[in-house]
């Protein structure tokens, strides 16, 4: 995907930086205040804490985007070979689902978000969303708004309990740090030549289109107007479940060439959660 024109870290200063970077963040998101770790049946989520908790991340991001989809990576000079890396990465909080081993020893990292908060967008200059979308209208949300990116699940956990419980520790770490929006791109294969999603962009802008205010622009569009837009098809499972608690489609999808996907902008609020969602994730 594309970066921002920022200066590449070397690899050899990435580790000591993950690790900085980290705890600045922590800092400033109430440390203390809520379990690292929770905890459910065979798994367990978690925050990354060491630059080895990142390269786990980036080791599935890279089998999940590269190998099985097939994405053309651009990462940084001297990254280690089969890791998904970008600029922003640095900048971010890593939640992790592992495999829960009963040991002292970290099971298999089977899920992943990154999470790039208010503050940590303000070092590194932006939100990678922008390098996808004019996002001038959302910035009156800015103070209490993260960006969440890199989501992927194995292939082998595709049954909704990793991903439930990926959500249930973003709502939390929501919650305890007075944040109340979240955006994110959700992406489309586009293996069909995008008839699939420009067929979902003409049914979803007639049910979940945010109103006009929180409305963005693609900076490289998708054009939906040249292909066909009138496809019977079924949002992706992870599009669905953004649907299910709540979050808005921001507008027409941008095309990103390196990962052959087309991108929706979604936006998801904590007061929007559904109540019967607002009870499983946070007990409200």
């Amino acid at each position: 995907m594309r970066d921002l024109p920022l200066p590449t870290l070397p690899m050899a200063d990435l580790s000591s930086h993950l690790s900085a970077e980290s705890r600045a963040a922590r800092r400033s998101l109430h440390p203390g205040t809520a379990p690292e770790t929770s905890t459910r049946p065979g798994i367990e989520v978690v925050w990354a804490r060491t630059a080895e908790d990142v390269l786990a991340a980036q080791r599935l991001r890279y089998d999940i985007f590269a190998v099985e989809m097939g994405a053309r990576l651009s990462v940084p000079v001297g990254s280690p070979a089969g890791h998904d890396i970008d600029l922003f990465d640095p900048y971010c909080e890593h939640l992790l689902v592992r495999l829960d081993t009963g040991t002292d020893e970290p099971g298999q990292v089977i899920g992943t978000y990154r999470v790039l908060t208010p503050e940590s967008a303000k070092r590194i200059g932006g939100l990678y969303s922008e390098t996808e979308f004019d996002l001038t209208r959302l910035r009156p949300l800015r103070g209490k708004m993260v960006e969440l990116g890199r989501s992927c699940v194995h292939p082998d956990h595709r049954n909704g309990g990793a991903i439930m419980a990926l959500w249930g520790a973003l709502a939390e770490f929501m919650v305890r740090n007075d944040l109340d929006t979240m955006i994110g791109c959700a992406s489309i294969s586009m293996r069909d030549g995008g008839h699939v999603a420009a067929s979902l962009w003409e049914q979803l802008r007639q049910t979940h289109l945010a109103p006009i205010d929180l409305q963005v622009r693609p900076r490289l569009p998708l054009p939906v107007e040249e292909l066909d837009r009138h496809l019977n098809v079924e949002p992706p499972a992870l599009i669905k479940g953004y649907l299910r608690v709540g979050a808005k489609v921001l507008g027409a999808p941008a095309w990103d060439p390196d990962f052959n996907t087309a991108d929706l902008p979604m936006l998801m609020r904590i007061a929007d959660l559904p109540a019967r969602y607002r009870k499983h994730f946070l007990g409200a």
